[in-house]
């Protein structure tokens, strides 16, 4: 009871910080806008039409872009931190994102390669999500083929290894060949941004999003089963095949998509099942799913809020935030705890 009353109070306090970064997230920005005009914008409208666009045509898609993409990164790291049980696996070990980052590679680098005819279709906005869709579907489907036929979990951990390096050579000719503005287009995506995307867009971003999550909600029985190995998994009963293809899937539509729509973001994935971990102190999946979505949440509102630059007209790039203001924290947490809870 102790336990139970320990965590249920532990997701209130959470839960009340996530809303309380939420507003404060979108009440950051180059232009500064009274908190009880954000409020009454939310609920309702105001005079100002400037303030009212800024608001919900900005900074409310950017602010629930962040929650699911802090969220998704965060459960499928921890999907495969456990399936692979290996406390540095992220959710891009299946070179999910190296699919993407070799999909967009395509569009900003090798256009001209396709000729005059593709190159004005290129061009369009939804050219990048496209294109890192399809590269990560590419991957996704190679590696479910790979997990039918393999035995051993590890081996498709090093498959995944192994199409990341394939990708990053490709892009590395494609790269050589470019041109400096080609060069800028890629090396942007690849700083991340959570501000780019409009409610429709954000609309099909949250369908794949749900869709991962609620594949990750039918795995919690086997994640935990997996926990102590599959030999023991499968004493339980478990299939281990279905298991495994059921989140590799949900890890996949998760990353996938949110590389897609938000470009890579690093660190979250891999640190945010440990900070989760270390606070909550239990490996029971059915805790911990909910409490790594809130954490992956908050923290991810926490950089976005940190890379406004309050009164400023810049934005920092989403990318070297995370990384900086997460690596110290985890790196801290596992010296003080001496060691990874699995």
């Amino acid at each position: 009871m102790q336990f139970s009353n320990r965590y249920t109070i532990s997701f209130i306090l959470l839960a009340l910080l996530l809303v309380i970064c939420f507003f404060v997230n979108i009440s950051l920005g180059s232009i500064s806008i009274p908190n009880k005009v954000i409020f009454n914008s939310i609920f309702g409208t105001i005079d100002n039409t400037s303030w009212q666009h800024i608001i919900v045509d900005y900074r409310l898609p950017k602010a629930f872009t962040a929650i699911i993409v802090g969220s998704g990164l965060g459960i499928s790291g921890l999907m495969m931190q456990t399936l692979f049980r290996n406390p540095l696996a992220g959710p891009f070990v299946l070179g999910i994102t190296s699919g993407a980052s070799l999909g967009v590679a395509m569009v900003t680098m090798g256009a001209s390669l396709f000729g005059g005819v593709l190159v004005g279709i290129l061009a369009s906005k939804w050219s990048l999500v496209i294109a890192a869709t399809l590269g990560s579907f590419l991957v996704l489907l190679t590696v479910l083929i790979v997990s039918t036929k393999v035995r051993d979990a590890m081996a498709i951990l090093i498959i995944g290894l192994m199409f990341g390096s394939i990708s990053a050579a490709v892009v590395n000719v494609l790269s050589y060949f470019s041109s400096a503005e080609e060069l800028q287009q890629y090396f942007f995506w690849g700083f991340g941004s959570l501000g780019n995307l409009s409610w429709n867009e954000l609309l099909i971003l949250f369908i794949l999003y749900l869709m991962g999550i609620l594949l990750s909600l039918t795995a919690i029985k086997p994640l935990n089963s997996l926990l102590l190995g599959e030999n023991y998994a499968k004493s339980l009963g478990l299939n281990i095949k279905q298991s495994r293809l059921l989140i590799i899937i949900s890890t996949s539509l998760l990353a996938g998509t949110i590389t897609a729509f938000a470009g890579p973001i690093a660190f979250i994935g891999l640190a945010i099942p440990h900070i989760t971990r270390q606070v909550f102190s239990t490996s029971n999946h059915k805790i911990l799913l909910p409490a790594v979505f809130l954490f992956g949440a908050i923290i991810m509102l926490i950089c976005d809020s940190i890379a406004q630059l309050p009164s400023s007209d810049y934005t920092l790039p989403i990318n070297a935030i995370t990384s900086l203001i997460g690596a110290p924290v985890v790196i801290w947490l596992l010296v003080r705890k001496r060691k990874m809870m699995f």
